[in-house]
C-alpha cells in the first residue's frame, strides 16, 4: 500500500492539485508540492495520450493520480485505471444504481466486472496486480445535484464505493446560485455537511475542492475532508500572470519621471 493511502487511512489530511493542460511538465515541476494529483479528463482540455503522459509524470514525482473521466460509462472508467492511475473519479452520480454500475467498471470480480489485462498495469507490476487493485486503486464518486445528495446515505454505504466527492459548482448551479456568488458556509455549507456525514456513516473518505474561498478550505478542515484540492494549475498560471504584471506596471509607474510641462505657446507680441 502507498505512503499516500496510509496517511489517508490514519485521517490525514492530503492536499491535492488539479491538471487541466496537456502538460506534464506541469507535474514535474510541481507536482512533489502535492500529496496526489487530478488529472481532469472531463473539462480538462486531454487527450489520452495527454492523460497517459501525465500520469507517468505522477509516476515520476512519486504522487498518486486520480483521473476524472467525462461521464459514467464503463470503457472511460476502465481506461483511467489501465493508465496506471491510483484513482478514478466519475462525475455527475446522482443513484444508488449508477453507483453500484460505477463499481463494476472499477473494481475486479467478485466486486465488480471489470477486465483484466491492462498492459501498463502488467509491465509495472506483474500479472498479480488484479489481487490487490480493489483495494489500492480508488473510486471516488462526485455528488454534483440535489437527487446526488439526497441520496448520499445510499450511495456510500455501497461496497466497493471509496469516497465522495462534492461537486461545488454544479450544486451551486443546480441549487439557482449565480456562478459568481460567493460559495460561503451559508451557501454551500449545508450540502458539505450532509457528504461528509454519509462518508462518516459508512467510513468513506470526503473529497472536496477546498480553494474556492479561504473559509471553505476551512471548514473543509473542520468538517473532517481528508482530500482536498487546494490548487490548480489554472490558477497558478493566471493568478501568477495577474501579479507579474500588476507588479511591473506599478514599478514602472514609480520609476518613471514626471512628464515635462508643456511648451509655451509661440507669442507674436
Amino acid at each position: 500500500m502507498s505512503d499516500f493511502l496510509k496517511s489517508l487511512r490514519q485521517g490525514q489530511i492530503q492536499l491535492g492539485l488539479c491538471v487541466m493542460y496537456p502538460a506534464p511538465g506541469i507535474v514535474e515541476r510541481l507536482g512533489a508540492d502535492w500529496d496526489w494529483v487530478w488529472i481532469d479528463g472531463q473539462h480538462g482540455t486531454l487527450s489520452y495520450s495527454d492523460q497517459l503522459a501525465l500520469v507517468r509524470a505522477c509516476d515520476l514525482v512519486g504522487r498518486p493520480a486520480f483521473v476524472r473521466v467525462p461521464w459514467l460509462e464503463a470503457g472511460h472508467i476502465g481506461l483511467a485505471l489501465d493508465l496506471g492511475a491510483q484513482g478514478v473519479i466519475v462525475p455527475c452520480i446522482d443513484t444508488p444504481e449508477q453507483a453500484r454500475r460505477a463499481v463494476e467498471a472499477a473494481k475486479f470480480p467478485p466486486l465488480g466486472k471489470r477486465s483484466w489485462g491492462a498492459r501498463r498495469p502488467i509491465d509495472r507490476h506483474g500479472r498479480g496486480y488484479a489481487e490487490h487493485a480493489n483495494r489500492d486503486n480508488l473510486l471516488v464518486l462526485q455528488l454534483e445535484t440535489p437527487e446526488g445528495l439526497a441520496n448520499a446515505e445510499a450511495i456510500a454505504a455501497i461496497p466497493g464505493v471509496d469516497a465522495l466527492f462534492l461537486g461545488p459548482d454544479d450544486i451551486f448551479l443546480r441549487r439557482g446560485f449565480p456562478m459568481d456568488a460567493p460559495k460561503t458556509r451559508e451557501t454551500l455549507g449545508p450540502d458539505m455537511v450532509t457528504l461528509i456525514r454519509a462518508c462518516r456513516n459508512h467510513g468513506k473518505i470526503g473529497v472536496m475542492v477546498g480553494r474556492v474561498s479561504p473559509d471553505i478550505f476551512n471548514y473543509c478542515v473542520e468538517l473532517g475532508y481528508t482530500m482536498i484540492v487546494a490548487g490548480s494549475d489554472v490558477a497558478f498560471l493566471a493568478g501568477g500572470s495577474q501579479q507579474a504584471l500588476q507588479e511591473s506596471r506599478a514599478a514602472i509607474q514609480k520609476s518613471q519621471p514626471p512628464a515635462p510641462p508643456p511648451a509655451a505657446p509661440n507669442s507674436i507680441y
